[in-house]
């Protein structure tokens, strides 16, 4: 469910139009393209990515419509034809996508969606596809990482205040759901996503009475049975958890509650936790969690779980919502092929920087898994009409080093994707967030330990098939 109803049709760069007029006055508009949107690199070098966005995408496709105000502006520019513009007037979105599903681990160079239609149509959708798949896969991939670091402790998205606008704010919580976050402080993501929006109580609140101790006892008979006080305003040792075990021995104690936790957010937070616990403990609420929050990420959360702190859940802001060490995603789209009379004819982009030189045809995408372990082999793109018989042995090799070559036997060969729209037609059901979120912890569960790791992690193997290697070598040399 989109939070906003407004029109994105004309949310493209320039250059799409323009495109798409070239094409319109060439004669062109009814060549059927493919083009596979893919990227390069893992942020922060992790081993793998998370994929999101995709029913937003959905979103967006099923909305694709010229208003009479668009056209006027187009009109405006006096660049395009008034058979153009009549065309962008009846335009009716009619292409077949495919896409790998919401919370799926992906890799570099793979083509996580393909879409294939009327050149005009698959070229004007690229900045939306681009923008939408990329912040969220971003935003969901760091939010695993965290997640992970917090080895089964829970972590709370609170970004929304730092967030780089309000659709990040609200799509980045639902992306760091996906990626395994409890849930978040962005309250309309629970209204129209159904995401937990949680949260505990401000400085503010604090400040504004006479005392700590009165502002923790008007909190407590308010929320008796959610009470998380927040013990660092002033000073957490001397001052905030004294209070706070005051405030549960005279107000909660009594109305026969106890305590939530408290939420310490500054300072030297394992210090201050340990100090924490021990106090708590030794107050007879040793049921009363700890949540830290102040600019954490997943390095200062495995620090501090490696120290020893004594926290229970996570509250983690900027860094997650902006992922501020890797602040691009770096999904690309390009052309791969192009039908003719019926006849298919490959696509490639060539490059100086060899990372750059694009995998050329209409394709699949295959995820082996191992039959004993349950864990994935490798990815391999084939050629779309290609299958793989995984009841036979089947080698794959490295696309570059084609020497490095591996055969595997008893393993299930699964196709990644699934088709989207046929012909412009919705046929996917987008599942609810919870079982996104479930799929991708099951998920990435079937990575090996080394992909998953933090530091230098092992490379996953995405190979092509022997004949889309042919084919992407025979174009090579033609150039």
């Amino acid at each position: 469910m989109s939070y906003q109803k407004i029109n994105l049709t004309m949310l493209t760069d320039f250059y799409e139009l323009t495109m798409a007029g070239g094409y319109f006055e060439e004669g062109m508009k009814n060549d059927i393209a493919t083009f596979d949107m893919f990227y390069r690199r893992n942020p922060d070098n992790g081993g793998f990515s998370v994929m999101a966005g995709l029913e937003q995408v959905i979103e967006y496709l099923q909305n694709l419509k010229f208003t009479d105000e668009d056209i006027e502006f187009l009109r405006s520019k006096k660049i395009f034809s008034e058979e153009f513009l009549s065309y962008l007037r009846n335009f009716q979105f009619s292409c077949d996508v495919w896409s790998v599903e919401e919370g799926t681990p992906i890799f570099p160079g793979e083509p996580v969606i393909t879409v294939r239609g009327p050149i005009i149509q698959a070229q004007l959708i690229e900045t939306m596809i681009l923008l939408t798949i990329n912040h969220q896969s971003l935003i969901a991939t760091k939010s695993n990482r965290i997640v992970r670091a917090a080895d089964g402790k829970a972590v709370m998205e609170f970004g929304s205040r730092r967030a780089h606008g309000y659709d990040s704010a609200v799509y980045g919580a639902r992306a760091a759901y996906i990626g395994g976050a409890a849930g978040t402080a962005c309250t309309i993501s629970e209204r129209d996503f159904g995401i937990p929006a949680l949260g505990t109580m401000a400085h503010s609140w604090i400040q504004s009475f006479d005392s700590e101790y009165e502002a923790f006892r008007a909190y407590a008979r308010r929320y008796p049975d959610n009470c998380t006080l927040l013990v660092d305003t002033y000073d957490v040792l001397s001052r905030g958890i004294p209070n706070a075990i005051r405030t549960f021995n005279d107000i909660l104690t009594p109305l026969g509650f106890r305590p939530k936790g408290i939420r310490i957010d500054s300072g030297d937070i394992t210090y201050l936790s340990k100090k924490a616990r021990k106090m708590l403990d030794e107050a007879g609420y040793s049921d009363c969690q700890i949540c830290a929050s102040n600019s954490l990420d997943e390095y200062i959360i495995k620090d501090m779980l490696r120290q020893g702190a004594p926290i229970d859940s996570f509250g983690v802001g900027e860094r997650l919502i902006t992922a501020s060490s890797e602040s691009v995603f770096g999904g690309v789209y390009k052309l791969v092929s192009i039908n003719r009379n019926g006849k298919e004819v490959p696509k490639i982009k060539i490059s100086e920087n060899v990372g750059k030189i694009t995998n050329p045809c209409f394709k699949e995408l295959y995820r082996l898994y191992d039959n004993e372990s349950g864990k994935a082999i490798a990815d391999v793109i084939t050629l779309f009409d290609e299958v793989i018989d995984d009841s036979k042995p089947f080698t794959i090799f490295d696309p570059t080093y084609t020497w490095k070559k591996k055969t595997v036997t008893d393993f299930k060969a699964v196709k990644l994707r699934k088709r989207i729209f046929n012909k412009g037609i919705l046929s996917y059901k987008s599942p609810s967030i919870k079982q996104i979120r479930k799929n991708c912890a099951e998920q990435i569960n079937t990575l090996w330990d080394e992909v998953r790791r933090f530091e230098n992690p092992h490379t996953y193997y995405v190979d092509l098939s022997e004949k889309l290697w042919a084919e992407k070598n025979r174009l090579l040399s033609m150039r």
